[in-house]
């Protein structure tokens, strides 16, 4: 008897989907641009033309991928360092920008912290400074960047979320924050409806499990074999790239009528309800994942 196998569609590079001028003369900040996801999406929008600048806390990785982006590019990179914690280190990445390229047009609120820990091992500390991060530091970056997205005339800025997920109550409830500051009806999509008028729009991407990324490392369990092979509705885990067109389609004219909506760039994965640790061992007992959860920060 055959076995039927599921059709997997690849990701695609977003220069086949979009044309490479797109963004020619507007300009990114993106803060959390140094690595991962959010680097990928800056790559994205450079080779559609744009300038960027990449915000970030270590200096050294910024320059490298801002040299990097550069050169795959051939747009411009400026790395500007900066804790999103401290508004007057965003101020100060801001205006860097302004006198680097006299304009911002789109900006990504990417920087976030992540790692497994159960409630009854995570420390105060940790939790309210994964809050810190995600959440003051989005509206930190929203503060100091408003007047500029407001001056533009294709002003867009999407934002970088996960969902909630066991082991995880800190960035939960972090990025749950986040969802309703930004897109949720709770609170009448607050950026959305308040900068509407402004010409901002302002939209959520919600990332899925993403491949041979910094936080996918940190959070996939010890799995082997089998036990990998299932991880969305798509039959595959996600890629950067996927996360980047997502990023040049909300950044496009084709979303103009687009604004306080969520993404999720996830495969179907949310809808399958499953946890990236092994359920119930897990819970019944901890000890069996104590390699890949981390107790204190």
């Amino acid at each position: 008897m055959s076995t039927k196998v599921a059709q997997i569609l690849p990701a695609v590079d977003s220069t086949a989907v979009f044309k490479e001028n797109i963004f020619n003369g507007k300009v990114l900040f993106c803060t959390g641009g140094g690595s991962g996801i959010c680097k990928g999406m800056t790559e994205a929008v450079m080779r559609h033309g744009a300038n960027a600048t990449i915000v970030g806390r270590n200096l050294d990785r910024l320059n490298a991928s801002a040299e990097e982006l550069s050169k795959a590019t051939g747009k411009v990179c400026l790395a500007a360092q900066a804790d999103v914690r401290k508004p007057e280190q965003l101020r100060d990445a801001v205006a860097k920008t302004i006198e680097k390229y006299g304009r911002i047009d789109f900006v990504i609120c990417g920087a976030a912290g992540n790692f497994l820990a159960p409630i009854s091992g995570l420390s105060e500390n940790g939790f309210r400074t994964v809050l810190e991060i995600d959440t003051l530091g989005t509206y930190n970056t929203i503060k100091a960047t408003m007047d500029h997205l407001r001056k533009s005339k294709v002003a867009s800025k999407p934002n970088l979320v996960r969902l909630g997920t066991p082991y995880q109550v800190h960035v939960s409830a972090a990025k749950a924050a986040l969802t309703i500051f930004i897109s949720s009806p709770t609170v009448s999509n607050v950026v959305a409806v308040e900068e509407g008028p402004h010409g901002v729009r302002s939209n959520v991407i919600a990332p899925g499990p993403i491949a041979a990324t910094e936080g996918m490392e940190r959070l996939r369990p010890a799995f082997s074999g089998a036990d990998k092979a299932i991880i969305s509705a798509a039959g595959r885990e996600g890629d950067i790239r996927d996360c980047a067109n997502a990023a040049v389609f909300l950044l496009s004219d084709a979303a103009c009528h687009i604004t306080g909506q969520v993404l999720p760039v996830d495969g179907g994965n949310m809808h399958l309800a499953t946890t990236q640790l092994p359920y119930p061992q897990s819970v019944l007992d901890p000890d069996s994942t104590k390699s890949i959860i981390k107790p204190r920060l």
